[in-house]
């Protein structure tokens, strides 16, 4: 009864759903491409076939690893990634070229999901972390297609919204073939809603085995020469909200250090512009990257492309994880320890809570409550060489020591297919 309700209300929902996605697409023009696929017209695809699944650029960014691993062995498979948005499929594109092949993923009705299936024929489904679609998975059971929910992790507020209907989501929880889950509290709350204890096991969070591709370190290498012997930070993935605080505490830092810079990197593209214009009506010297202009006697840097912020941590000195100074739960901190450079992050982390909790627990982080705070760090640090050393050090130290759940996760994946 639970199916049939949920997929007559997202049947009723998917006129206004395409509406919604036109309209967004007066100023993101790539989500009106392959409109169709959401319907699930897609190419078909001759051969086996391994379906990667990640909603967004964070999602796809994580998978990058696990898909080289992939393609390294030789599966005789072709590797199909999707994703809901147009910047996860630019990310994933950027990542892989003509290496694999890409789709967006088909909204989650009857109808959409069959025809997917059948022109792509999976062999397996993996989903990135905890993407849970009643009918993709459903539907996947019924075509003995085994889903694999990897990297996976589920706060106690969702188990707990999951626990209240258990006795409808539980036929769901059941066809899921195997929870690669980050941490035993995670694998514990899978436990809980329904999915078999056999099938959950804990590997590990594959984001701690982060790998740097050596183009990305030369082009990092590259840009950090364009920015001089100037101190440098970054504010990744900020969102509405974070901006101008991450502003004010700029003009702060710039109090100790006049010719430091700041790079600023919005998460979403269609808001490029609202920060540009915020950036230079607080008064200061702006460039954008999107319009090749260069980082030299500006105060702020706005990198208004897509794919590079891997790239961008590495030239900094410094960075700030956003999503965090609001209830947004933060974004991924490993991406600037990998380049063992220190970072900092606001209170609001709990998309990230057992990494964030080994970050801490070895002081390779530094939460901030507010602007202010923030400022006060970044300038002790640039201050100090040899503190900022030792603080990313110790933050690479945390990625070295937790590496080895890609293994794992590539291993399972591969005895199970």
């Amino acid at each position: 009864m639970f199916q049939f309700i949920y997929s007559l209300l997202i049947r009723l929902a998917l006129p206004f759903i395409l509406i919604r996605l036109w309209w967004q697409g007066r100023k993101a023009p790539a989500l009106r491409q392959d409109w169709q696929h959401r319907l699930g017209r897609v190419p078909s695809i001759p051969g086996p076939v391994i379906w990667v699944h990640a909603v967004s650029v964070g999602e796809t960014i994580a998978a990058g690893p696990m898909v080289r691993r992939l393609l390294a062995r030789n599966l005789g498979a072709t590797i199909l990634m999707t994703a809901m948005t147009d910047t996860g499929l630019a990310q994933a594109r950027k990542m892989f070229g003509n290496r694999v092949t890409y789709a967006y993923a088909p909204y989650d009705t009857p109808g959409a999901i069959r025809r997917f299936l059948r022109r792509v024929n999976p062999r397996i489904l993996v989903i990135m972390e905890t993407e849970i679609w009643p009918n993709m998975i459903s539907q996947c059971r019924r075509k003995n297609v085994p889903v694999f929910l990897i990297n996976a992790r589920l706060s106690e507020r969702s188990a707990r919204g999951y626990e209240r209907v258990r006795g409808l989501a539980a036929p769901i929880m059941k066809s899921i073939t195997w929870v690669a889950a980050q941490a035993e509290p995670d694998a514990e709350r899978f436990r809980r809603i329904g999915v078999a204890a056999s099938h959950v096991e804990v590997t590990g969070s594959v984001k701690f085995d982060v790998d740097i591709p050596e183009d990305v370190r030369l082009a990092s290498e590259g840009f950090r020469t364009t920015l001089g012997p100037r101190p440098v930070w970054i504010a990744g993935s900020t969102h509405c909200g974070e901006d101008e605080q991450l502003l004010q505490a700029h003009r702060l830092v710039l109090a100790g250090h006049p010719d430091a810079l700041l790079i600023i990197v919005p998460r979403h593209p269609e808001r490029f512009d609202a920060v540009a214009v915020m950036a230079q009506e607080l008064g200061f010297q702006v460039a954008r990257r999107s319009q090749g202009q260069g980082a030299g006697g500006v105060q702020v840097y706005l990198a208004d492309t897509m794919g590079e912020l891997m790239m961008l941590y590495g030239a900094s000195d410094l960075a700030f994880v956003g999503g965090s100074l609001i209830e947004r739960g933060g974004h991924n901190p490993l991406e600037p320890a990998a380049w063992g450079i220190p970072l900092f992050s606001g209170p609001h982390v709990f998309n990230f809570e057992t990494i964030y909790e080994r970050l801490l627990a070895d002081q390779g982080v530094q939460l901030v409550q507010r602007a202010d705070d923030l400022a006060r760090a970044v300038d002790l640090l640039f201050a100090n060489a040899a503190e900022r050393k030792a603080y990313g050090a110790r933050a690479l130290e945390v990625v070295n020591k937790n590496r080895g759940a890609l293994d794992r996760v590539v291993d399972g994946i591969i005895e199970r297919l």
